[in-house]
């Protein structure tokens, strides 16, 4: 099937109430170390703790804001806490997108009711600050989607958490575009058909391995999104390939279906790319041939050519508008989760015209690696 902007029958639907993404947690084996990293490569400000010195006596996470997007990082403090057969697993990465909601008690009962997986039942979390209603349920891999209803919570973020500020200089971050799963061969169907029927979600563009292939490896897209087009969830399966494809090299190295990457939307990509490099964040190469016809395929463009190349950012437009993007190499020792650095003209595609380029770019780092 090639590229579709059709919607099924899940549109115009939100059965869950989800508003928006409230906030991503990840495992970490060190977030103290972790967050450093996010707050002096990204620009991300710590806002908030919870750890032994506020009462947590299981865990160690930290808070990171950056305009709209936040994101919690975890360290399990006990052999008992169940991250630490995450990361004994995984390693670092992704194991929660949670969803705010208006009442976590609905979100959760319709979506089991639909034919989710309970994770969480919902209860009733507690500090002085107030209180939080939470529950979840599970998805690809051993990810899960958390529900979070704030109720009359005035504490600084959740329950456990107490204020505590560093500032950064940020880099232009807003927030969340996307956040991309991979999934077994043979799985993606399936998990799209877990957002459309369990969250109402509409499979908004399908790729085949027609649109993301090279000569080497391929993979097959659906692009699954909320009726106000918010949250948006990307679901990859490989594809038969001559070596083996990046998808396939993820679910190598992670052991099971995860979170691929994350992307992240910017109003003025050309500064932050700018920022993220001086401040040590690693990119995708893209060759100079790239833009050798780069503005016949696309059109014309706003930004100079000369300011885009430098700084190998790719261009893509559907027939609403353009996009801008660039992609990081991944973010831990192993190959697994890495971010999209992405600014909208009116483009609401996925830059269908550079996974070639992309695809490319990723191989070689996949050759150095020994994993092609």
């Amino acid at each position: 099937m090639a590229e579709n902007g059709q919607a099924g029958n899940g549109a115009g639907q939100n059965p869950l109430g989800l508003k928006r993404i409230h906030h991503v947690e990840f495992a970490c084996g060190n977030a103290k170390q972790s967050s450093y990293y996010y707050r002096k490569a990204f620009g991300f400000s710590q806002a908030a703790y919870s750890g032994l010195e506020t009462g947590n006596r299981e865990s160690a996470r930290y808070l990171l804001k950056q305009n709209e997007i936040n994101l919690v990082l975890t360290t399990p403090l006990t052999s008992k806490h169940v991250f630490n057969d995450q990361l004994t697993k995984h390693g670092d990465g992704v194991v929660d997108i949670a969803f705010e909601v208006d009442s976590a008690d609905q979100a959760f009962a319709t979506a089991v009711e639909r034919g989710a997986e309970p994770a969480i039942e919902p209860y009733d979390w507690k500090d002085e600050g107030g209180s939080v209603r939470h529950a979840a349920i599970r998805t690809y891999g051993d990810t899960i989607h958390s529900f979070v209803e704030h109720k009359d919570y005035s504490g600084p973020f959740l329950p456990g958490f107490t204020e505590k500020r560093i500032d950064e200089q940020g880099t232009g971050l807003i927030r969340i575009d996307h956040i991309v799963g991979n999934v077994e061969l043979g799985r993606m169907n399936e998990w799209a058909g877990f957002y459309e029927k369990v969250m109402g979600f509409h499979r908004y563009i399908t790729f085949d391995d027609k649109d993301i292939s090279t000569e080497y490896s391929a993979l097959m897209s659906i692009v699954m999104s909320n009726n106000t087009y918010a949250i948006k969830f990307p679901i990859n399966e490989p594809a038969a390939g001559k070596k083996k494809s990046q998808i396939e090299e993820y679910l190598d190295w992670y052991e099971g279906a995860g979170a691929q990457h994350i992307a992240l939307l910017t109003a003025d990509i050309v500064p932050t790319i700018k920022a993220l490099m001086e401040r040590g964040v690693e990119f995708l190469y893209v060759p100079e041939t790239y833009y050798e016809d780069v503005l016949e395929r696309v059109g014309q463009i706003e930004e100079p050519l000369g300011t885009l190349k430098p700084l190998g950012i790719l261009i893509d437009r559907d027939d609403e508008g353009y996009l801008l993007q660039l992609f990081t190499k991944p973010v831990e020792d192993r190959p697994t989760l890495f971010y999209e650095i992405i600014q909208r003209r009116g483009c609401r595609g996925f830059g269908k015209g550079n996974f070639r380029a992309l695809f490319e770019a990723i191989e070689r780092e996949q050759d150095r690696r020994g994993n092609l």
